[in-house]
């Protein structure tokens, strides 16, 4: 069986998927970033209802991307809407829907990652999934919510590879059981800080004493700067890093996508994305002048959903108090430094367009230099 054949059983079977993910990843070899403990799968879909569907395409010598669906939660989405906030670390990048999220503070479709000029694709196929839904039959306007980084220097993207069926077999993927990290769906054809980036997960769950929520992140990573792992001076210590041979080289974009079941409005999930680009300065990125680093974050707590239609003029909704948000802001912090970190440990080699290669992370001179062993 070739390396194609097993790519389309993938994108026809996705369950395959998780039966056969068993990547170690950094907490499995003792890289324990920050004190929080971590959901059952230290990932997104640890938030309860949250789904995650990946289709990556590699295909001959110069097509190396796909789609990434999130949707956060199991029911109609447009019909039932989630509070949700868009922060934008560095605007250089193309997030659809962006400013309806801002007007009105929710998200009424899945969430779509992709390559830079395949947004259109994801618009589509958002559009049409969510006009083919149960109870959507009299809709006639969806805010998609598309966004992307520019994988060119391994994907053809000028050739456009990716379609609304493609986005579409994305979104029917999601699942809620483990994601798979690295080469896969948006994260196919990405580098971060120089090395194979890719798709990245990571959760914590906050003790009963301090509400017993779960935070969960994935990652888009896709950027530069000055890598640390832990606090330790991983690029410096390999010799690869920003502006160590050109001036450009710490362009790129991260996608970060936070999820929580806590009771909050889009005023406080505002500020808990804010957050989130903390645990990316954590990691040595630097937001550059070339790179797209947006934040959305959603709260899927059920009495806080946001029907489409009402008798009533009010919306009652519990939401924790300003007080009670910092553990909240720090869950945020460690999940998305730990999606990051574990989105390079997951991603392996890949050679693309133009015969271009872009190493993994060399993890084992990685753990030497963190006085840990590989198992």
């Amino acid at each position: 069986m070739n390396r194609l054949t097993v790519i389309h059983l993938l994108l026809l079977f996705p369950f395959l998927i998780n039966l056969s993910y068993s990547q170690e990843r950094p907490r499995d070899l003792g890289i324990h970033i920050g004190v929080l403990k971590p959901g059952l799968n230290n990932s997104i879909t640890d938030v309860a209802g949250v789904s995650v569907g990946h289709l990556t395409k590699i295909e001959g010598e110069d097509i190396r991307t796909g789609v990434t669906a999130i949707l956060p939660h199991q029911g109609n989405l447009f019909q039932n809407k989630v509070p949700a906030a868009v922060f934008i670390g560095n605007g250089f990048g193309k997030l659809a829907g962006v400013t309806q999220v801002e007007e009105l503070g929710n998200i009424e479709s899945p969430i779509i990652l992709t390559n830079t000029l395949s947004v259109a694709a994801g618009i589509e196929g958002v559009v049409r999934y969510s006009l083919s839904q149960e109870g959507n039959e009299q809709v006639q306007s969806v805010n998609a919510i598309v966004g992307e980084t520019n994988d060119g220097l391994l994907n053809d993207i000028r050739g456009m590879h990716i379609d609304s069926k493609e986005v579409l077999a994305a979104i029917h993927a999601a699942n809620t059981g483990i994601v798979q990290e690295g080469n896969v769906g948006a994260g196919t054809g990405t580098v971060c800080f120089g090395f194979k980036g890719g798709i990245g997960t990571a959760s914590r769950k906050l003790p009963a004493t301090l509400g017993g929520h779960t935070v969960g992140v994935l990652v888009q990573s896709n950027f530069g700067g000055v890598l640390q792992v832990n606090g330790a001076p991983v690029g410096v210590t390999l010799g690869q890093y920003a502006f160590k041979n050109q001036l450009e080289s710490a362009d790129g974009s991260c996608m970060i996508i936070v999820a929580t079941d806590a009771p909050v409005g889009e005023r406080n999930l505002k500020r808990i994305a804010e957050r989130a680009m903390f645990g990316l300065a954590k990691t040595g990125g630097i937001a550059s002048n070339g790179s797209g680093d947006y934040v959305i974050a959603f709260s899927n707590f059920k009495e806080n959903l946001i029907p489409h239609q009402s008798s009533s003029t009010l919306i009652k909704r519990e939401e924790l108090r300003n007080d009670d948000m910092s553990a909240l802001f720090l869950a945020t912090i460690e999940a998305t430094e730990e999606a990051i970190i574990n989105s390079l440990f997951a991603a392996e080699d890949m050679i693309g367009k133009g015969g271009r290669k872009v190493s993994a992370l060399p993890v084992p001179k990685v753990l030497e230099l963190m006085n840990l062993k590989e198992k």
